[in-house]
C-alpha cells in the first residue's frame, strides 16, 4: 500500500500552535441543546458500546450578518456528532449555518465544505471565504489587528444556500472514538466514507432530501468532493447538483513526479511564467501585455515544443534542445543555463529559488507572490514557504475564539488545524488519485451535475494548467461539457486571501447558485 506525504493548504508548522484545553465563555442567550439525537445515541450507533454510550454534542445559536448589504438571520449549530463509520466509530465535528427567512427549505441549496491537507480542518475556508463571519483582513488577507477581529463577512454565500462545514476524523475537534480504529479514517477510502455517512445523517436528520446539494473542496478537499459525489450515489442514491473544486488536486500524475511521468514538469510551467510575470522578470516584449494574453503563449509553447520534447528524453536533439532551453527560460525569467542544467525539468523547488536568487530572496509554493528570504527546509511541508506563515495568525487564532466565544461551544479537547500525523499516515491504497474517470462517470450518469473548478494563477501547490489538463482528459459531450467551467483568479492556493480575487469569487458563486 502506498503512503505519501500529500498536498498541504495553508501549509504551516503547526507544533505549538493551538492551546491544550479550549474553554468557552457562553453567552446567557445561547441555546445548549441536544438535537433530536442528543439525550439518545446516534441513530447508526448500532450494537456498539462505545458508540451507544457516545452522546452529540451540539451548540445552538441565533445571529443576522450583512451580507451584500442585506441583513440575513441564520441559525448556527458547531458541535460533534456521534457516527458509525463501516463498524468504525467517531464523533464528526461540524458548524452549520441555515438562513432563517426561508419559506421553502426544499428549494433551499445546502452545500458541504471542507478543506484538504490531508489532515486540515475546515476553519480555512469557513473563517475565510464561505461563512457568513470573517477575520477582518486588508485586501493582502493580513489581519488588520492582532489578535484579530471578527467582522460580518459581506462576501459570505449564506444568502445564496446554507452551509455546513465537515471537520474530517483526526482534524480540528473531529476524533475516532476507539484511538486504536483512528488509522481506518486516514485514507482515501475510509476518509470518503465517513464524511459521505455524516452528510447523509446530516441530511436525514436535518430533513434535506428534497433540498439542491453541493459539496465544496479545497486542494485535497476537491479530491474528496469528487470521491464523495460517487460514494453517496453510489451508496445511498444521493445526487449532488454540483462540486465547487477550489485548487484542484483531482489527478496526482498531473502535480507530481511519479515514475517515469513526466507531465508535472510541463504542468507547472505557466504557473512560473506567472510568477516571473508578477514578479518583473520578462523581457519588455512579455513584461508590457496583460498576464491572460501571455498565458496563452505560454500554454501554445507547452502544448506544441515542451509535451513533445520532454516526451522524447534522450533522442531529442542538441539543436532542439537548445532551441526550447531559449524559449523556456524566456517564458519563465531564468537563464537558458540554468535550464540546460536541469535537462529542461525545472522543478517547484528550484524555481522558487532560482527566480530572485540576485535578491536573495525565494517565492512561495501557496502563493508565487509572496516572497522571503531563502531558508533550508522543503516548499511542500511549508518549512520555507514564505506564503504560509501568513495564514495561522489571520484565521487560527480568530476561528478558536469565534467558535468558543461568539458560537458558545465548549470541550476541553485540543484544537487540530493541520496533522501531520495524519498527512504522513495517509493511505492512498494501491495507487494515487487519478480522477478523471471518476468525474466522467459522475457528470455523465447525472445530468444535472455541474462542475465548477476554481484556480489561482500563483498557486504553485495545485498549477492551474494541471487543472485543466485533467478536465482536457474528461471527455465529456453535449450537455456535460455546458455543465463544466473554469474561473481564473490572480491570487494563490487560497483564493479568498486576495480581495480582488474574494470579491470576482461572490459574483462568480452568484451566477453558478440558482437564484
Amino acid at each position: 500500500m502506498k503512503k505519501i506525504t500529500a498536498l498541504l493548504i495553508a501549509v504551516s508548522i503547526i507544533c505549538g500552535l493551538w492551546p491544550a484545553q479550549i474553554r468557552a465563555a457562553q453567552d446567557n442567550d445561547v441555546k445548549v441543546s441536544e438535537t433530536a439525537a442528543d439525550a439518545k445515541t446516534s441513530e447508526t450507533a448500532g450494537e456498539g458500546t462505545v458508540v451507544s454510550q457516545a452522546k452529540d454534542n451540539i451548540v445552538t445559536t441565533k445571529h443576522s450578518a450583512v451580507i451584500q448589504g442585506k441583513n440575513i438571520p441564520y441559525t448556527a449549530e458547531a458541535g460533534t456528532m456521534v457516527l458509525e463509520s463501516a463498524g468504525k466509530a467517531c464523533e464528526m465535528f461540524y458548524v452549520a449555518y441555515t438562513r432563517d427567512d426561508v419559506k421553502n427549505v426544499k428549494e433551499r441549496p445546502i452545500t458541504f465544505a471542507f478543506n484538504g491537507g490531508p489532515g486540515a480542518s475546515c476553519f480555512y475556508i469557513q473563517l475565510g471565504c464561505m461563512g457568513p463571519r470573517r477575520s477582518d483582513m486588508d485586501e493582502n488577507g493580513i489581519v488588520k489587528t492582532f489578535p484579530a477581529k471578527i467582522v460580518d463577512n459581506e462576501n459570505s454565500l449564506l444568502d445564496m444556500t446554507d452551509l455546513v462545514f465537515i471537520d474530517p476524523v483526526g482534524t480540528g475537534y473531529s476524533r475516532a472514538l476507539n484511538e486504536d480504529e483512528a488509522a481506518e479514517f486516514y485514507g482515501y477510502e475510509g476518509d470518503i466514507r465517513s464524511v459521505g455517512d455524516f452528510i447523509r445523517q446530516y441530511i436525514n436528520r436535518n430533513k434535506r432530501w428534497g433540498s439542491p446539494k453541493y459539496i465544496a473542496g479545497e486542494s485535497y478537499g476537491t479530491t474528496r468532493a469528487v470521491g464523495l459525489c460517487a460514494y453517496l450515489s453510489d451508496q445511498y442514491s444521493v445526487f449532488v447538483n454540483g462540486l465547487m473544486l477550489i485548487s484542484s488536486a483531482n489527478d496526482y500524475y498531473a502535480l507530481e513526479k511519479i515514475g517515469s511521468n513526466e507531465i508535472s514538469y510541463a504542468d507547472y510551467v505557466p504557473t512560473f511564467a506567472a510568477d516571473a510575470w508578477y514578479h518583473g522578470r520578462l523581457s519588455k516584449e512579455y513584461q508590457d501585455r496583460e498576464l491572460e494574453d501571455y498565458l496563452e503563449e505560454v500554454r501554445s509553447f507547452v502544448e506544441t515544443e515542451l509535451w513533445s520534447a520532454l516526451f522524447m528524453g534522450k533522442k531529442l536533439t542538441a539543436e532542439r534542445r537548445e532551441a526550447v532551453a531559449e524559449k523556456l527560460s524566456g517564458y519563465i525569467g531564468v537563464s537558458k543555463e540554468f535550464v540546460l542544467k536541469n535537462n529542461l525539468r525545472i522543478t517547484l523547488e528550484d524555481f522558487s529559488s532560482e527566480l530572485l536568487k540576485d535578491k536573495k530572496l525565494m517565492v512561495g509554493r501557496i502563493d508565487g507572490r509572496i516572497t522571503g528570504p531563502v531558508t533550508e527546509g522543503s516548499l511542500g511541508d511549508g518549512a520555507s514557504d514564505p506564503s504560509a506563515f501568513m495564514t495561522d495568525i489571520s484565521l487560527l487564532g480568530p476561528y478558536l475564539d469565534y467558535v468558543t466565544s461568539e458560537l458558545g461551544y465548549e470541550t476541553d479537547r485540543p484544537f487540530i488545524p493541520l496533522s501531520s500525523d495524519v498527512n504522513i499516515a495517509w493511505d492512498f491504497g494501491d495507487s494515487m488519485p487519478s480522477q478523471e474517470e471518476t468525474i466522467y462517470d459522475c457528470m455523465s450518469h447525472n445530468p444535472y451535475l455541474k462542475v465548477w473548478v476554481l484556480c489561482g494563477y500563483y498557486d504553485g501547490a495545485t498549477p492551474f494548467y494541471a487543472a485543466e489538463w485533467i478536465f482536457n482528459h474528461v471527455f465529456l459531450t453535449g450537455d456535460g461539457e455546458d455543465n463544466l467551467q473554469f474561473t481564473y483568479y490572480p491570487s494563490g492556493h487560497m483564493i479568498y486571501m486576495e480581495k480582488n480575487s474574494f470579491d470576482k469569487f461572490r459574483r462568480d458563486a452568484e451566477k453558478w447558485y440558482p437564484l
